[in-house]
């Protein structure tokens, strides 16, 4: 039996309307043909500018896992969730660019978003992804040391400004920022550069923190190296730890190009890397903090556990959780209820633009084993519960 199971707490901001709605959503994703079909369909009719859809899909999709199109629009949700004692974690949510422009104006809204959190507790956390920052192809070429063009240098040097303005704004208004993972292709290129900007920000706190995902092979001996590496050089580290999410394009690709998969064999490999994870964070927290980003009840379950174990306060400053805005309620206002450090990543942006995320993100649900009917099972009993 879970310890997650309190629907009430889960859902006591949810009207029994909302989670009708909710409810239908997950339904929906829950079929993976039907949801391949339909992202595709949304994709193409909201870059098409077909009348209606941007109405429909703010009313569903986005209502469910978005905060707004703009940050003020989103405070509404921040004020909700902080009022319950859960952090918001801003996640300008653009992707699938790739011009200069875009990259200039992404990492301004960053730093904008930096400077609307300052004094805020609600907004512990600024993130964003290194593609937001520069082309995904550049950082393939600076992390398997392919010799650049003096115009590609020249174009590293701009994405090496982008991270270093953000987390120098984040040193001085004492605002951590998590640097999310992608694709092991190009993070190589990204964990070097969240290392210069650690021994740079970091020799006080942790300021910038890196994404680790442990589905992946030789992460755990990565954190091991960067441990070594901080402690020679007098820094702290950051860790957002999670599972992972771009399992069948890294195994299609290892495929393709004839390489290793970079992905553990099994499911069950990965959560054996993920506990080892939290023991690894567990065993050096004088020097190392971590957010725990797991949907993964067990998960959450066993690092509370060793906190216990070992002593640790529930709202020991090196340990959070966190959870995607509209999933797994249960978790996160569970923890916040026993007074754990809890944030959601809230996106934001306009409609046209956060559709290849939300279709991303549908997509993904429906290869979590299990999430989907989580979330189903759960809504259910709320509603049951509430009709007695």
């Amino acid at each position: 039996m879970s310890i997650f199971n309190d629907t009430k707490v889960a859902f006591a901001d949810k009207s029994d309307a909302q989670l009708r709605k909710a409810y239908w959503m997950f339904k929906m994703i829950e079929q993976p043909a039907l949801t391949n079909i339909g992202t595709s369909v949304l994709n193409f009719t909201v870059h098409n500018n077909f009348p209606f859809v941007k109405s429909i899909v703010k009313t569903t999709l986005f209502e469910q896992f978005c905060g707004g199109e703009t940050r003020e629009e989103s405070m509404k949700a921040v004020k909700q969730l902080f009022k319950r004692g859960v952090g918001s974690i801003f996640d300008y949510s653009i992707e699938g660019k790739e011009d200069e422009e875009t990259f200039d104006s992404v990492c301004q809204e960053i730093k904008d978003i930096i400077k609307f959190s300052v004094g805020n507790p609600a907004i512990p956390f600024i993130v964003f992804k290194p593609t937001a920052f520069g082309r995904i192809d550049l950082y393939e070429a600076v992390g398997n040391g392919s010799e650049l063009t003096s115009s590609h240098k020249e174009e590293w040097a701009r994405v090496v400004k982008r991270f270093d303005e953000v987390c120098k704004l984040c040193h001085e208004h004492s605002k951590k920022v998590m640097v999310d993972a992608e694709e092991t292709w190009m993070q190589d290129a990204a964990d070097q550069l969240c290392e210069e900007m650690m021994e740079k920000y970091n020799q006080e706190k942790p300021i910038v923190w890196n994404t680790i995902q442990m589905y992946r092979t030789g992460r755990l001996e990565y954190m091991e190296q960067n441990l070594q590496r901080a402690k020679e050089r007098n820094y702290f580290i950051g860790y957002k730890i999670v599972r992972g999410a771009y399992m069948e394009k890294e195994r299609a690709r290892a495929a393709e190009k004839g390489y290793a998969d970079p992905i553990q064999p099994t499911k069950d490999a990965s959560d054996k890397n993920y506990n080892a994870g939290i023991d690894f964070v567990m065993a050096n927290l004088d020097k190392v903090s971590a957010f725990f980003g797991t949907h993964n009840e067990v998960s959450s379950e066993l690092v509370m556990d060793k906190m216990k174990t070992k002593g640790i306060e529930n709202n020991h400053p090196n340990i959070y959780f966190g959870q995607l805005y509209g999933m797994s309620d249960n978790i996160s206002f569970f923890l916040s209820d026993k007074g754990y450090n809890i944030a959601k990543y809230l996106p934001y942006g306009p409609v046209k633009d956060v559709v290849p995320y939300l279709t991303r993100r549908a997509r993904e649900n429906t290869s979590v084993a299990g999430q989907t009917g989580r979330e189903l099972g759960l809504i259910k009993k709320e509603l049951d519960r509430r009709k007695k």
